[in-house]
């Protein structure tokens, strides 16, 4: 009739109502203004420490030839990435902690968990890599530099991301291809799955199915990667008659060890849930864990139980020292 909008009027209508949100709004932790300048000031430093820290023991392994194989090749690509993993978020929540308007564009949004999923996912592989690498080293260390080659390591690494965009594709897309029209509201300090999947006014069935399947498979698969290679490395250590190898073995496997516990222990108890058991304020604390607390702890965790890495530190501090003396 004339005067009244059709069906097909009312649903494009209806859909532009939908696909009206271009930005969203990171809520953060708190309105309080005081406490805001005590978390800006908390986690530049942390931010600062995990820069220096990660980017610092990368310098380490390239310039000192005594750290040139795969192991330390290994842990300079962890802890580029954990570098890379925590300014995918601090940088902005730093920023947030002080203005006014904390907005984040639709395609910043997306582009901020498309790099956020793929730095965490490709931590899982390659701390299941590096204990692979573990167990080649210390079940057969005379075969372990052919076992772990150039050839070996490079595209452990490589599939490592690989691995890590592929998933973080599929989530990324999965999530934005959802509408969003009751609320860009994100009860969150970045743009992670769950508070984007709370806000949506689409069914999150699909996605939530998705979070669960991916992340139980490569939570499994890696950590069963890391079992059993540690499992074949116990073996090895129960095999030796030295004391003081046993002791080396522990040192330079524990460091490993607790940096997984602590990682995948987060990952599982951030997205192994049901939707009806999210907190989002909890989840708030969790994140900031595994995004910015663990990338500052990994330096500290793989540095000070590993001899190599001190002896190359000591070295490095002795050769500035003595050259900024002969220079003065």
């Amino acid at each position: 009739m004339p005067g009244f909008p059709s069906d097909l009027d009312l649903h494009r209508i209806q859909m532009k109502n939908v696909t009206e949100v271009t930005m969203f709004i990171l809520m953060g932790f708190t309105d309080d203004f005081e406490m805001q300048i005590f978390l800006f000031f908390l986690f530049l430093v942390i931010y600062l420490f995990t820069l220096i820290g990660n980017l610092g023991l990368v310098i380490l392994v390239i310039g000192d030839s005594r750290l040139h194989n795969p192991m330390y090749y290994f842990l300079s690509a962890l802890s580029f990435l954990d570098a890379c993993y925590s300014s995918v978020v601090t940088p902005k929540m730093l920023v947030n902690f002080l203005a006014e308007n904390k907005a984040i564009s639709y395609l910043g949004c997306a582009a901020q968990m498309l790099l956020f999923v793929t730095f965490g996912t490709t931590e899982c592989f390659l701390l299941a890599a590096m204990a692979y690498d573990r167990y080649v080293a210390i079940y057969n260390p005379l075969l372990y530099s052919v076992s772990m080659s150039p050839r070996v390591y490079v595209p452990l690494i490589v599939a490592s991301y690989v691995g890590g965009i592929l998933n973080a594709s599929v989530h990324t897309v999965a999530t934005f291809s959802l509408s969003f029209c009751a609320s860009n509201e994100i009860r969150h300090i970045f743009c992670d799955i769950p508070p984007l999947l709370a806000i949506s006014c689409s069914d999150t069935h699909t996605n939530q199915l998705l979070l669960f399947y991916f992340v139980g498979a490569i939570e499994l698969v890696t950590i069963m990667i890391v079992l059993i290679s540690y499992g074949f490395i116990l073996l090895a250590i129960l095999r030796m008659h030295s004391a003081e190898g046993r002791r080396k073995v522990f040192s330079t496997c524990a460091s490993h060890l607790t940096g997984v516990t602590i990682y995948y222990g987060t990952i599982f108890f951030m997205y192994m849930r049901p939707s009806s058991s999210y907190a989002l304020d909890h989840d708030m604390i969790v994140s900031i864990f595994y995004t910015i607390v663990i990338p500052m702890l990994n330096p500290i965790i793989y540095s000070l139980r590993n001899k190599d890495v001190k002896e190359a530190m000591k070295t490095l501090f002795v050769r500035n020292w003595f050259l900024s003396k002969t220079h003065y």
